[in-house]
């Protein structure tokens, strides 16, 4: 859920969405987040947006497509190490046969 502060002031904690970690102010007129946390005073805010369209809903659905996607590097890397290994291997037990 988003909305828009329409009555009191207060500090917010956003270190969950932005990072940051000092509490930010807010007052009326100026938006907030879900999953954020009010630590000064009442506010009273009018929804905005909800469910798959509110920020913390577009992050989560980032960080699943980024995890569900291979990089294209990381492929390479797959196709490298699997033979690197075995090289490895053979040339240690030689190594250690000799």
């Amino acid at each position: 859920m988003q909305g828009k502060v329409i009555a009191g002031r207060s500090v917010v904690d956003e270190s969950m969405l932005t990072g940051e970690s000092l509490p930010v102010f807010k007052e009326e007129g100026l938006l907030v987040s879900s999953g954020t946390v009010n630590w000064g005073g009442p506010l009273r805010i009018e929804a905005s947006s909800s469910g798959s369209s509110s920020t913390l809903s577009k992050i989560v659905r980032m960080v699943e497509d980024a995890q569900a996607r291979e990089a294209p590097i990381q492929r390479l890397a797959d196709s490298i190490a699997g033979p690197f290994v075995y090289t490895i291997m053979i040339l240690s037990a030689t190594t250690f046969a000799f």
